[in-house]
C-alpha cells in the first residue's frame, strides 16, 4: 500500500535546507529578531511580484484580515459582506473591528463569492466586501468592483490561498483597495511558523498599515492611533525570502499536478474536478473535487493510505460562533451543498505522477 500524505513539508524543506539555514543563521548572528532587513527585502520582492506599491509583513494572515478593515475605518455598527464558504479567519477581520459579518452564497463552479448575490445583501450599514480567492482561484473581481464603486463601499481581497494567482492577467493582491495574505506553513508560500502580509497601492492606507502593526506609531514612542503588535519576525522574513524564489516553479508544479488529476479523474461518474474559470490562473492551493457519498469515499481513501481534507465542512453561517446572527440551514444552499460534497485531495509541488495515479485509481475502485 502506498502512503500519500495530504501535504509533505519535510520533502520541501530537504530540497531547500542548504539555502534556508544560512538565512536563519544570519538573523541569529545579527540578532534582528523582529522586522529588520530580511523582512523588508521580502516585502519589496513580494509586493513587486503582486503589483502592489506597498507591502508589509505581519504576524499572521488573520491579523492581516483585521488590519485591512481596521485601516479602512471599519468599526462597530458597520457590516462587511463575506462569503459563507471560507475559513473563519476571513470573518474575524470584521468581528475584531467590532463590525458584523454578513454572509453571501458562493458560485457552484468557482466556490467563490457570487457577485450576483452581493447587491441584495447591501444595506446603509455596509462598508466593505471581502473577496476571498478560495483554493487558489481568484474571485470574479470586475462585477464586484463595479458594485463596490457604484455603492461607494470598499472592496478588499483575502489572498490567503492565492499567491501568484492571476485575474485577467493581473496578480491578486492589487485588484482592490487593500489585501491580506497568509504565510501559514501549509500555504503555497509558507513560513516556518505564523506569518502574513497586507498590501495596497494607496499611500495613506499604507501609512496606517505600518502604524497599526507597530502599536500605532510611525516613530518609536510616538503613538498617533490605536494599533497592535502585528509585526513579522525576522526569521520568518528570512525563510520567506528564500522560499519566494522557488514559488514560481512550485506554482507550475501544482498546476501540472492538477492537470494530471484532471486527466485521471475525468471519466469517473459523479466526480466533479475543479473548474479553472476563463478569467483566472488557478494556483491550486487545494485540489478540491465534488464526490457522491463523500464521507464513505474519504474513509475508503484513508484505509488505502491516502490523506484528504475538507475545506470546509461547516459553512460560516452554521458555526456556533455566529449563532447570534440568526442564520439557519437553507439560507445559502450552494455553499451548503458544496460542504456536503467537497473533498480535498493531496496537493503539493513534490507530489509524484505515481502518487496521483494511485489516488485516482483508488477513487475509481471505490465507485466501481
Amino acid at each position: 500500500m502506498m502512503r500519500v500524505p495530504f501535504l509533505d513539508l519535510k520533502v520541501q524543506y530537504a530540497a531547500i535546507k542548504e539555502e534556508v539555514l544560512p538565512a536563519i543563521h544570519a538573523v541569529l548572528d545579527n540578532t534582528a529578531y523582529v522586522l529588520g532587513k530580511p523582512v523588508s527585502e521580502f516585502e519589496a520582492a513580494f509586493g513587486r511580484e503582486h503589483g502592489v506599491q506597498y507591502c508589509y509583513g505581519v504576524s499572521s494572515g488573520t491579523d492581516g484580515n483585521h488590519m485591512a478593515l481596521w485601516a479602512l475605518g471599519i468599526g462597530p455598527g458597520d457590516e462587511v459582506l463575506i462569503p459563507a464558504n471560507t475559513f473563519i479567519a476571513t470573518a474575524w477581520g470584521a468581528t475584531l473591528c467590532g463590525a458584523t459579518p454578513v454572509f453571501v452564497d458562493c458560485e457552484a463552479d468557482s466556490y467563490n463569492i457570487d457577485p450576483r448575490k452581493v447587491e441584495a445583501k447591501i444595506t446603509p450599514r455596509t462598508k466593505a466586501i471581502v473577496a476571498v480567492h478560495l483554493y487558489g482561484q481568484p474571485a470574479d473581481m470586475d462585477p464586484l468592483r463595479e458594485i463596490a464603486q457604484r455603492r461607494k463601499i470598499a472592496l478588499v481581497e483575502d489572498c490567503a490561498q492565492s499567491h501568484l494567482a492571476e485575474y485577467k492577467g493581473k496578480r491578486t493582491g492589487g485588484l482592490s483597495i487593500a489585501s491580506s495574505f497568509s504565510f501559514y506553513p501549509g500555504k503555497n508560500l509558507g513560513a516556518y511558523g505564523e506569518g502574513g502580509a497586507v498590501a495596497t497601492n494607496d499611500p495613506e492606507l499604507a501609512r496606517k498599515f505600518k502604524m497599526i502593526r507597530d502599536h500605532g506609531a510611525e516613530k518609536k514612542y510616538w503613538h498617533e492611533m490605536y494599533g497592535h503588535n502585528y509585526r513579522m519576525e525576522g526569521i520568518q522574513g528570512a525563510v520567506l525570502g528564500v522560499k519566494f524564489r522557488h514559488l514560481p516553479a512550485w506554482t507550475e508544479g501544482r498546476r501540472k499536478n492538477a492537470a494530471l488529476y484532471n486527466a485521471r479523474l475525468k471519466d469517473i461518474p459523479g466526480v466533479v474536478t475543479p473548474r479553472e474559470m476563463p478569467y483566472a490562473k488557478h494556483v491550486y492551493h487545494l485540489y478540491v473535487i465534488r464526490a457522491p457519498r463523500r464521507d464513505e469515499l474519504q474513509k475508503h481513501l484513508d484505509a488505502q493510505g491516502i490523506a484528504t481534507g475538507l475545506h470546509y465542512p461547516i459553512p460560516l453561517h452554521m458555526q456556533t460562533a455566529f449563532k447570534h446572527l440568526g442564520y439557519k440551514e437553507g439560507d445559502f444552499p450552494v455553499t451548503e451543498k458544496a460542504a456536503r460534497e467537497i473533498l480535498s485531495l493531496p496537493m503539493y509541488p513534490e507530489l509524484s505522477e505515481e502518487q496521483i495515479t494511485y489516488v485516482a485509481d483508488k477513487i475509481r475502485e471505490f465507485y466501481k
